[in-house]
């Protein structure tokens, strides 16, 4: 699985952390469905650092395309409902 980061990079999530990060992608698309902002925060965050912190960044001119995207790194609730209203 490819992630790209919004603002950042792709990264390549290996095998073995591919439950953990659908695990926190459900917790942010479950608080953003319910609109709970400090919620969403707090899984965006744990989000973004477990991709950090265990998948490998890929190359700037790898043109694979990304299999999950995630808002950038402090992007609030209502952001991301815009985005997704706009169709980003």
């Amino acid at each position: 699985m490819i992630i790209r980061i919004l603002g950042d990079r792709q990264y390549q999530v290996p095998e073995k952390d591919l439950a953990e990060i659908e695990r926190l992608d459900q917790a942010m698309t479950s608080a953003l469905d319910t609109g709970d902002d400090a919620a969403f925060s707090a899984a965006l965050t744990d989000l973004i650092a477990k991709v950090r912190s265990s998948c490998d960044p890929l190359p700037d001119d790898d043109g694979r395309t990304s299999d999950m995207v995630v808002p950038h790194e402090g992007a609030s609730l209502q952001e991301v409902r815009d985005m997704l209203d706009a169709g980003v």
